[in-house]
């Protein structure tokens, strides 16, 4: 690696593409999905050049029979059988992935890395497919052809040199499928280390972490049967028409049965208002519209677990007059620590409540009456609770309140937590956990025959510390972009060129094969869209949804290389040079995935009988006792939760921001620099901001603004020359895109209840730009 280093990449790196015309900001007041999402698409597509390949790959995706699982989200397939069960932004993501350009040989020939490195991210992605294994040639500062066979020996050779298996992080993206995920775990285990960061790490550990202290488990115990029989749904912290666009369906379907829709949200977003859903083919053709909301709430960045608490103290207050009001022959049989947990809400002042949510009294009420009224009630949450300092008290909040009226092990009723990522619960349910419990360890080492390590491994943010300090030297990553999606980016780059030697699993070309250690390799795998085949034939994978369902995903399209390799055969390949006297069958294996999932069989609760079970129609659900009222928690009963309220006020002359993705992005990857239903044109670096804070500061409309974070260390971190559109937003709040704003999230400043980097509550000063 050259000395300079250091200095390739600017503090702030372009993301999206050039823009092709001057910035705009108009207000979108359309439905979500509907007409504007088929011209995105059939845009998309033209632009892609795969008006054929990509309404074959619609057809097939998300089928229970012979279909591909969408890569994007995790929102369950439909159970009525739709044979349109997709969204924009799975459709814009398959075809991404099924693109007919190539970054071959030649490529990496005619750009060197210190070229590549001002390329902006999304020129970088666009180039298209990778097609072989490279490595990185210090001395040409070339990425250069290197055979699988001589690849895998770099990373065993080097695997096996350490002189602690500690010394190596084996990190996960969201899209890995079951197999390989349970082979990755697998291998490092093998090798003796629980050094397993992965993206849940930065999105939903608090809910896991929450979900196990209140109920037992790390995850939502409703399924998609669930939302369609709900009185009342509460969405809070989810821009559901980006994050799961499917979601709207359901929204358009509860309303339509008369069901209550609470969005909770700093921005009102445009799921959180009316919808057209594409494959009603009525709606679409007379334009009709259905609600998706009923009340919309926007408490202050932060305010949830106020908002949450009031709703809770309402309801107690209101037991006065109406004992119905409270459920409490569930909570006398099943619960713990209710008595506390009520007279911290009675001693809670309602002018407190106000203070911390932004919200008003009456406001408060309007959810709580909607709660109160309701039979049976669901609380869907994403990454605006969970982001904070405080996220596993509001997830813990939000079991509070369910408790209270006994939502929870019955139809229609109880938590469920919205995953971004195609398949981040299964990666979880699969092994990818630096705290692996003794049992799950127990139960490995019996069906897989050896002696895995117990000590606790490094997540996501002690990686890259270790990283940088040196601890680490080698870091794995099977797919994602962690140079981008990781916390404070110059030190995780530095963190990356640090290692010895840096391993990217990956599809197309990103920030992360630019970024890298002293030695670096590429391996390039097959897409989700395009077939695998083994010895025994043409390999499914599997993938677990955000609500627990278990089903298989094929292939259907050529690959895009003929020397491409799948996820589970990378991981193998890796293994056995790393381990060559491991008695694993690693080669085995990979001839036929059943034999994987036989194994799994043995070493995962919820997974016997896995091979028939996965075949089903829409695969199996894994059980979920909190669901049917086992709690496996220390006193064997749901345990309410008497956390004191943080003060989430920002102080005189700061804000709190942030990060989100806009509505064409897909993580990091990002289609273009606009934003449908936020009404932006051309324009990444921007801040949304309440106008009344921008004339405070002297910042007119769509003017130039500098932003300062201040980290809980007292160091600060800078973003020159944004551009403030005032938008609909509490005062003291502000909001941003990532990846550009995850240079504002300083590496410690991380949440003390989960590690999750608190990138959704920034304290910031903004001003006009600097003349």
């Amino acid at each position: 690696m050259s000395s300079d280093n250091e200095a390739r990449e600017p503090l702030e790196p372009r993301v999206g593409p050039v823009p092709e015309a001057d910035p705009q900001f108009r207000p979108y007041h359309h439905p979500a999905a509907g007409w504007g999402a088929a011209r995105s698409v059939t845009r998309f597509l033209v632009e892609e050049r795969a008006l054929v390949d990509g309404p074959r790959a619609i057809m097939r995706m998300n089928h229970e029979n012979g279909g591909f699982d969408c890569p994007g989200c995790a929102w369950p397939d439909d159970t009525k059988g739709l044979h349109l069960d997709i969204c924009e932004n799975g459709i814009k993501h398959v075809t991404w992935e099924m693109t007919r350009k190539r970054v071959g040989r030649e490529f990496f020939a005619a750009h060197s890395v210190t070229e590549l490195s001002g390329w902006n991210d999304y020129d970088l992605e666009n180039q298209g497919r990778l097609t072989e294994p490279m490595a990185y040639d210090p001395a040409s500062d070339h990425y250069v052809p290197i055979s699988w066979k001589d690849a895998f020996e770099v990373v065993g050779a080097t695997l096996r040199g350490l002189d602690s298996p500690h010394r190596a992080a084996f990190y996960t993206s969201g899209r890995l499928g079951n197999e390989a995920t349970f082979l990755y775990q697998l291998m490092a285990r093998e090798l003796g280390t629980n050094n397993l960061p992965d993206c849940s790490n930065m999105c939903h550990e608090a809910s896991g972490r929450a979900l196990q202290a209140s109920l037992g488990t790390g995850k939502g115990t409703v399924d998609l049967k669930d939302w369609e029989s709900a009185d009342a749904l509460f969405i809070l912290g989810v821009n559901a028409a980006s994050n799961a666009p499917r979601m709207l369906t359901a929204l358009a379907e509860a309303d339509r049965r008369g069901a209550q829709i609470v969005h909770v949200n700093p921005l009102v977003e445009a799921a959180a208002t009316r919808t057209i859903v594409p494959h009603d083919f009525t709606d679409m053709a007379l334009f009709r519209t259905t609600r998706t909301s009923t009340l919309n709430l926007q408490p202050r960045i932060g305010g949830d677990m106020a908002l949450l608490r009031g709703m809770a103290k309402a309801v107690l207050e209101h037991s006065s007059s109406d004992p119905k009001a409270l459920d409490v022959a569930f909570i006398d049989r099943h619960t713990t620590g209710f008595e506390e947990y009520r007279a911290l809400c009675e001693a809670t002042p309602w002018e407190e409540l106000e203070r911390q949510s932004g919200l008003s009294r009456a406001d408060i009420l309007k959810a709580a009456q909607v709660y109160g009224e309701a039979d049976r009630s669901i609380v869907s949450w994403c990454l605006g609770l969970t982001q904070h300092e405080h996220g596993v008290d509001t997830v813990r909040e939000i079991v509070n309140l369910l408790l209270l009226r006994g939502n929870l092990g019955r139809e229609g009723a109880g938590p469920s937590p919205v995953r971004g990522h195609s398949n981040v619960q299964g990666n979880r349910t699969c092994g990818i956990d630096h705290r692996p419990t003794d049992a799950f360890l127990d139960r490995l080492a019996e069906a897989c025959k050896i002696d895995p390590p117990r000590e606790h491994g490094l997540d996501t943010v002690r990686t890259i510390r270790a990283m940088r300090d040196g601890e680490v030297t080698v870091f794995v990553a099977m797919g994602g972009n962690f140079a981008l999606a990781a916390p404070d980016t110059p030190a995780t780059y530095a963190a990356l060129r640090s290692c010895d030697l840096t391993v990217q699993v990956s599809t197309k070309l990103n920030r992360s094969h630019v970024v890298h250690g002293r030695a670096a390799l590429i391996l390039p795998c097959i897409g989700r869209t395009e077939k695998d085949h083994q010895r025994k034939g043409v390999q499914s994978t599997s993938v677990e949804d955000s609500m627990s369902m278990v089903h298989m995903s094929v292939g259907m399209k050529r690959p895009a290389s003929p020397h491409l390799l799948s996820e589970p055969a990378i991981v193998a390949g890796m293994a056995r040079a790393a381990l060559p006297d491991s008695e694993t069958p690693w080669d085995w294996y990979i001839e036929d995935y059943d034999r994987i999932r036989d194994t799994m069989a043995e070493a995962l609760d919820g997974f016997e009988d896995f091979n028939r079970r996965v075949r089903l129609p829409l695969g199996f659900r894994i059980k979920q006792p909190a669901r049917e009222l086992v709690f496996l928690t220390p006193s064997g009963r749901a345990e309410f939760s008497a956390a004191a309220l943080p003060d989430v006020v920002p102080g005189a002359g700061t804000l709190a921001l942030g990060t989100m993705r806009s509505h064409d992005q897909w993580n990091t990857t990002i289609y273009s620099d606009n934003d449908r239903y936020r009404g932006i044109k051309n324009l990444r670096t921007l801040v949304f901001m309440n106008r009344a804070d921008m004339r405070e500061r002297g910042i007119p409309d769509m003017g130039p603004v500098d932003i300062t974070s201040t980290a809980k260390d007292g160091s600060e971190r800078y973003l020159n020359g944004y551009t403030a559109v005032p938008y609909d937003i509490p005062r003291g709040c502000a909001a941003g895109y990532m990846p550009e704003m995850n240079v504002l999230c300083a590496l410690g400043d991380y949440s003390t209840q989960s590690d999750q980097p608190i990138m959704k509550h920034v304290k910031v000063t903004i001003v006009p730009a600097a003349a």
